[in-house]
């Protein structure tokens, strides 16, 4: 089956280079020639926008400056939901798992138009009474793995709500929420947060399915063909992006991986796994792509294990028991934050695997965010 597919994708025209997604047609996307004028957080542009699957709640659209991995200033979205009601109210930035390469694949979009899985619990969150935030954690070239900009975005996404006058959330407290992919960038923005944006009033992070180490689990993989290939794969598409003149794949790939890189360019998530099912690393890269100085280099400016930061408020991690993704590398990542000083509850899901072990998982999580907002102290199993 795999020789198959492989022979499906040498049938594709092979690009070199970095392959940046399809241009967002709507100009609302579109950075300002003076965006650099612009401090990290401050909102740009804003527009409501309808939203029947959020029932009487009031939903803007946000575009503010961000940063990106080279410093360099960045436009980016987030989708601010605000329930009906009055008062003060507390703020949950939520990082759902888009892991894509296309721009239409962005929470912005996916939120309205049925493909984003995790909308419909959204409202849970809202039935609290609380707003919540959920930023284009990938940013404008939709950089799947740049997790440490994932982590600079949703911060600057918390920061643009609560400067965003009409939402009056400027006293909100801030919490975080995230899964799988959406959790590397919640992980990167509660280490990066105390010198990032100090003065975030985050009271607690809710992560879980964390890939803590994106290039170990690639290896980890190894030759070995994989149902989720594709997303590992997907990962080096969008650090070449986001890395230009450094990531560079085009001496690394074989006439498949050139093929595979074409293909997935624009797609969504489950479009990436269903191209990537069943192929493997030494299909489609050449030999000693791995041991690349610069290639590893940016895989630890991405990883939670790798970067030396810690949080600075409490957190919330859940794993499946069987989960796809290494626990251990997860534990040994939560450990490290323990020993710092943080106060960290880590929840093992018995038997769950990577898909399995969403749901108790969250359900978790919003008590414990709950709890937090409350001004409760935060549990530990450390």
């Amino acid at each position: 089956m795999a020789t198959a597919l492989a022979s499906g994708l040498n049938a594709i025209p092979a690009a070199h280079g970095a392959i940046y997604p399809i241009p967002d047609p709507d100009g609302f996307y579109a950075p300002p020639g003076n965006l650099g004028d612009y401090a990290p957080g401050d909102v740009i542009n804003s527009r409501v926008v309808p939203a029947p699957g959020f029932p009487g709640a009031t939903v803007w659209q946000l575009l503010f400056r961000s940063t990106n991995s080279a410093a360099a200033p960045i436009a980016a979205v987030t989708t601010l939901i605000v329930p009906p009601g009055g008062g003060a109210r507390p703020l949950v930035s939520y990082q759902p798992f888009v892991n894509s390469l296309g721009l239409q694949c962005a929470p912005s979009h996916s939120l309205f138009d049925g493909t984003l899985q995790e909308a419909p619990a959204l409202n849970l969150l809202l039935a609290r009474g609380w707003a919540v935030a959920v930023p284009d954690h990938l940013g404008p070239t939709s950089a799947y793995g740049a997790a440490r900009m994932g982590g600079q975005i949703t911060l600057d996404g918390i920061r643009a709500a609560k400067r965003f006058a009409p939402a009056g959330l400027g006293g909100s407290p801030v919490g975080l929420a995230g899964y799988s992919g959406g959790a590397m960038s919640t992980g990167f923005a509660a280490v990066l947060a105390p010198e990032y944006a100090p003065e975030l009033p985050l009271v607690g992070v809710a992560m879980g399915g964390v890939p803590v180490n994106p290039g170990k689990l690639a290896l980890q993989v190894g030759n070995t063909p994989h149902p989720l290939f594709g997303l590992g794969f997907a990962v080096a598409v969008g650090l070449e992006r986001e890395y230009p003149g450094q990531m560079d794949l085009d001496d690394g790939l074989s006439p498949a991986g050139f093929a595979l890189r074409s293909q997935i360019a624009n797609a969504c998530v489950q479009e990436i796994i269903n191209a990537g099912a069943g192929h493997s690393i030494g299909e489609m890269f050449r030999p000693g792509m791995e041991a690349d100085a610069t290639n590893i280099r940016i895989l630890h400016d991405n990883s939670l294990e790798i970067h030396p930061g810690v949080p600075r408020v409490p957190v919330y991690q859940w794993h499946g028991g069987s989960d796809q993704v290494p626990l251990d590398l997860a534990q040994r990542t939560a450990g490290r934050y323990c020993a710092s000083g943080a106060r960290v509850q880590f929840d093992v899901i018995p038997g769950a695997d990577h898909g399995t072990a969403i749901f108790p998982g969250a359900a978790n999580a919003a008590g414990y965010l709950s709890d937090r907002f409350a001004g409760i102290p935060a549990p530990s199993n450390c």
